[in-house]
């Protein structure tokens, strides 16, 4: 199901001081991995001293205990049943009731959920459920804050340190947004939603470290600039676009060479897209990282044999890796499109969507990128054939509904997988198993869809975004056939690293 990927990049550039700082940001994302195995499944030595045949506890180890992430949480090891929605941040006896009505601390992302001894429902903040590990990762950041060179990182790192103490990262985050000039980047803390399957309330620790290409992000500079513009012309009525985006976005290219936490649970991310914070976007904007080693990995040894078993031939020669990396890139950009807050007093999108709201955001993301590629093409500021576009995008819904329906990327896959089906947008050749891009109709069909993502935002309408993932959410049997074929020609469904100092030389 994977293939392994050695993460690393040219440090020739970096001085002793930065080479050591890269190394104490591996010691912090380490910190960060032990720190999310708690959250996601519990005593990590305990489940792993247990499982004797060695591949089995590799594959717990990328999946962070014994359910198969890419396999809808499906267990893997006898003796456990389906992976808690709950995951460790609360009860796993607790119901969603419960927590409705709970005081406003159990909802509050940075913490941990417990019983007291009436058996109510405590809550607990990170920086004192986790204060050990929280301290030594805070020491760290320190040390490296004390080695920066760039001032906007020294501040930065300063600032992290504190917010992991606190629990209040907004100051980090706007330090984070303003740094400009820095070649080595450090997201950590408690960022993403999506391992709290009950209602995407909780944030998971994680860690990358980056380091900047500083020739890809050239290229990109401009387009952070052109939001507002990007805003103002998606297809939907006024009142779902009346927001302003931050216009200090800004869009860069990178090689990691560190995941640790959730970012490395089953399926990899290829690109970021931060602060989450509403306040800081809507202030500042977002930074959106492109990982493009890690992007050129998954092109490589996934995106193009998939492409030669399931895309129809005439139309392969447009799958390109330009292509791959700005459907990725549009994503990410995409995110910082549309509407936050919804627009009849139901308060923000992701309160009234509940934990729907990350799949459906993520569905957002991907479909509006791709309109905004077809735009940005007809107004001459983008390069390349809209063709290459759309079949790279539809090859990249093969790759990536193969992480199954437990993630929330997989779940916006499939209901924009039946969106193109049903509009004609995309047609099966029964007799070879493959696909093709009708490309007359699917300009309408990215529009319209489109349309009805960023319109069920703005309405905060929690029982039509239901409904319509349980019509359409379902994988089709055909599918499942044609991703079966995938597995039986040994195309792996993602990638795992090797990477730390060792490998870096560090």
């Amino acid at each position: 199901m994977y293939t392994e990927v050695t993460l690393k990049t040219d440090l020739s550039h970096l001085s002793d001081k930065q080479r050591k700082m890269v190394g104490i940001m591996i010691e912090v994302a380490e910190i960060m991995d032990g720190l999310f195995w708690r959250q996601s499944y519990g005593d990590k030595d305990a489940l792993l001293s247990k499982i004797k045949d060695p591949d089995t506890r590799r594959f717990a180890e990328l999946n962070y205990g014994p359910w198969d992430r890419l396999n809808n949480n499906e267990p893997f090891i006898s003796g456990y049943n389906a992976k808690p929605d709950v995951a460790q941040f609360y009860p796993e006896d607790m119901t969603k009731e419960e927590l409705a009505s709970a005081p406003a601390a159990i909802r509050d992302q940075y913490t941990m959920v417990t019983r007291d001894a009436d058996g109510k429902l405590k809550a607990i903040p990170y920086h004192v459920y986790f204060k050990d590990e929280i301290e030594k990762a805070a020491k760290k950041l320190e040390e490296a804050a004390g080695l920066a060179e760039d001032a906007g990182l020294k501040n930065y790192l300063t600032k992290r340190a504190k917010a992991l103490r606190t629990d209040e990262y907004f100051e980090s985050d706007l330090a984070w947004m303003d740094m400009k000039s820095n070649k080595i980047d450090l997201v950590v803390g408690p960022i993403e939603h999506y391992e709290d399957k009950v209602a995407n309330y909780k944030t998971a620790f994680e860690a990358y470290v980056l380091i900047k290409d500083t020739a890809w992000s050239k290229r990109l500079e401009k387009y952070a600039a052109m939001l507002p513009e990007l805003q103002a012309g998606i297809p939907v009525d006024a009142a779902y676009k009346k927001e302003k985006p931050g216009t200090d976005s800004d869009l860069n290219a990178y090689d990691v060479i560190y995941y640790a936490g959730d970012c490395n649970a089953g399926s990899k991310t290829i690109a970021i897209n931060l602060p989450n914070d509403e306040k800081v976007q809507l202030q500042k904007g977002t930074r959106r990282l492109q990982l493009k080693n890690a992007m050129r990995a998954k092109f490589d040894k996934i995106l193009v044999p998939l492409s030669d078993m399931l895309i129809d031939e005439s139309q392969r020669k447009h799958i390109t890796f330009d292509a791959f990396f700005a459907n990725t890139m549009f994503h990410e950009v995409a995110h910082g499109l549309g509407i936050k807050n919804t627009i009849n007093g139901k308060g923000l999108v992701k309160t009234a969507l509940k934990e729907k709201s990350s799949p459906i955001e993520e569905g957002k993301a991907d479909i509006l990128g791709l309109y905004m590629i077809g735009e940005l093409l007809k107004k001459g500021e983008l390069d390349g054939n809209i063709r290459d576009y759309y079949v790279t995008f539809v090859a990249g819904i093969f790759r990536s509904v193969r992480f199954g329906a437990a993630s929330a990327h997989g779940q916006a896959n499939m209901l924009r997988f039946q969106a193109f089906v049903d509009s004609g947008a995309i047609v099966r050749d029964t007799e070879k198993g493959t696909w093709r891009v009708d490309f007359d109709k699917m300009p309408a069909a990215v529009e319209a869809l489109s349309a009805k993502i960023l319109k069920l935002q703005g309405d905060g309408d929690y029982d039509a975004v239901k409904a319509w993932f349980k019509a359409k959410g379902e994988m089709p049997q055909t599918l499942k056939d044609d991703l079966n074929r995938l597995a039986k020609a040994g195309i792996p469904r993602d990638i795992y690293f090797k990477q730390g100092r060792e490998v870096l030389g560090l």
